[in-house]
């Protein structure tokens, strides 16, 4: 019996997660510390980017993918907020949210019931579209139409996803309520709210720095920023031995344990990433704080050993694109062609 299949024959995920009620409460000058050391060095990097820039010292370049790993760390921080992790104060985390929600070109309010909805139905095959990476089964991509194949194939290009995918969902998707148009007035407001921020910001920028630099340094942050985060994403839920069900034999608890990776990045990267590399206790258990996941794995050792993949093993996953109902894994289209055949 392999490692993986001794860590789910020995873990069970619905008394886990009673379990774990144990480290969700953020500890709040834990919480103002780790806002801090994110955003004032944000800041600092970023603003040094563009007097450097605007100066002609074009070395500045070289701090761009610094600001955007820690433009990525404020969005983990946000992503906490949401989840009412970052602090024991609803009306404390959705403001701290609102805010970092501008820098991250997102708009809280919409992000958080978008990404809660993906909570709610991960590994579920009659609840996928919200909040995810769009995936099909076999099945259903076999019986698609030769125009629906390739849109499809080409959404799944690593290009798409990773490059043209992070631009069309951070820079113009979130700029509507996309999904969420007739949910209530809420989410207008705070996609129209985040917009006259951020469009006030931008020219307060192009007024001091010009538009040339304000754009370069603003949007190659960003982009890094998030195609990382898309990565992140995309590796957490699509590897091979991931978990998908049919609703009627679906549970949320197996699903979120069994059906997010357990990613292990090394320093500085795991404290860039804000530790959501432990994914699967992030699912299981979402409102514990991201600087408490390791204590997680300290306290269950056995979770180590559970959907683990290594920085080199999340080159495999790039290319698988089908859920195979049949042998219950991720498969490349080549595999379901060969299958099929």
């Amino acid at each position: 019996m392999t490692q993986q299949a001794q860590s789910e024959t020995a873990l069970d995920p619905k008394q886990l997660m009673r379990d774990l009620a144990a480290f969700r409460d953020p500890k709040l000058g834990r919480s103002l510390w780790e806002l801090a050391i994110t955003l004032v060095p944000f800041m600092a990097v970023f603003g040094a980017a563009l007097f450097a820039i605007d100066a002609g010292f074009y070395a500045g370049l070289a701090l761009i993918p610094v600001a955007g790993l820690l433009l990525l760390r404020l969005f983990i921080i946000q992503h906490d907020c949401g989840h009412g992790a970052f602090l024991s104060s609803k009306k404390g985390n959705d403001w701290i949210g609102r805010a970092l929600g501008v820098l991250t070109f997102t708009p809280y309010d919409c992000w958080r019931l978008s990404h809660a909805r993906h909570h709610a139905r991960t590994g579920n095959l009659d609840k996928r579209g919200f909040g995810d990476v769009d995936t099909l089964t076999v099945r259903e991509f076999q019986e698609g139409s030769p125009i629906q194949r390739f849109g499809y194939r080409l959404y799944r290009h690593p290009l798409v996803l990773f490059g043209f995918g992070p631009i069309y969902l951070f820079i113009i998707r979130h700029r509507l309520p996309v999904g969420l148009m007739r949910e209530g007035s809420l989410y207008w407001i705070s996609a129209m709210a985040t917009n006259a921020v951020l469009a006030a910001i931008m020219a307060g920028l192009m007024f001091v720095f010009g538009i040339g630099t304000t754009l370069l340094v603003v949007v190659s942050t960003l982009l890094i920023a998030a195609s990382t985060g898309v990565w992140l994403f995309y590796v957490q839920h699509q590897y091979e031995d991931a978990h998908w069900d049919r609703q009627e034999n679906w549970s949320f608890q197996e699903a979120a344990l069994h059906g997010s990776s357990y990613l292990t990045l090394p320093q500085p990267l795991r404290w860039f990433t804000g530790n959501i590399g432990i994914h699967h206790v992030h699912h299981l258990a979402s409102s514990i704080p991201f600087y408490r996941l390791p204590e997680v794995l300290k306290k269950y050792p056995e979770l180590e050993d559970l959907n683990r993949l290594s920085m080199r093993e999340t080159l495999r996953p790039m290319v698988l694109a089908l859920w195979d109902e049949d042998s219950r894994k991720l498969v490349s289209f080549r595999q379901a062609a060969q299958a099929s055949a």
